[in-house]
C-alpha cells in the first residue's frame, strides 16, 4: 500500500496554494494523468466548509479509470481532505494542509495512501507511483509560479 508524505516550502502564500489546490474544475489544464474531471455535487455547510463530490478520468499511456471522490474543503484551516467513493481503490486517502510562514512563502503538507483492488494493478501503479507522486507535486508547484508569480506574491 503506498503512502507519502512530503512538507515543502514554497513562494507563494498559504491561501494562494491552498485556492490552487481547492479549484479542482481546473486539474485537467495542468496535473498529469487527469484527462477529465466532473463535479457532480456541490454543498457549503454552515462554517464556509464546502464539500465536493468529484469524478475524476486518470490515464496513463493505454490505462484509463475513473474514480470518484468526496473533496472537503476547509477554507478557515486552510485544509483540504480528499476521501476516495468510489473506482479500482480499495481506499484512496490524500490531504493538503497549507499554513504561512514567518520569512515568507507558505509550507504545504501534503499526505497520500491508497491501495488498488486489482493486485496486478496494484503492482504496476505502484511500481511508477514515486514517478507519479513527485509529476503530480511539481505540477502544482509549476501551476502555482503561473498564477501566483514571486515577484506578485503576497507575503
Amino acid at each position: 500500500m503506498p503512502i507519502r508524505r512530503k512538507r515543502h516550502k514554497v513562494p507563494q502564500s498559504a491561501a494562494q496554494m491552498f485556492a490552487l489546490v481547492a479549484d479542482v474544475e481546473r486539474y485537467p489544464e495542468f496535473l498529469p494523468g487527469c484527462r477529465a474531471l466532473t463535479v457532480t455535487n456541490r454543498k457549503t455547510l454552515a462554517d464556509d466548509t464546502e464539500i465536493i463530490t468529484a469524478d475524476m478520468l486518470v490515464g496513463y499511456k493505454m490505462f484509463e479509470e475513473m474514480f470518484r471522490s468526496r473533496v472537503t474543503v476547509n477554507r478557515s484551516a486552510l485544509s483540504i481532505d480528499i476521501h476516495y467513493l468510489q473506482g479500482p481503490f480499495r481506499h484512496l486517502d490524500n490531504n493538503w494542509r497549507f499554513r504561512d510562514l514567518d520569512q515568507g512563502g507558505s509550507e504545504i503538507d501534503f499526505y497520500i495512501s491508497f491501495e488498488l483492488r486489482s493486485r496486478g494493478l496494484g503492482l504496476l501503479v505502484g511500481g511508477l507511483f514515486e514517478h507519479v507522486f513527485v509529476r503530480m507535486i511539481d505540477a502544482f508547484e509549476s501551476r502555482a509560479r503561473i498564477i501566483y508569480p514571486p515577484s506578485i506574491t503576497a507575503s
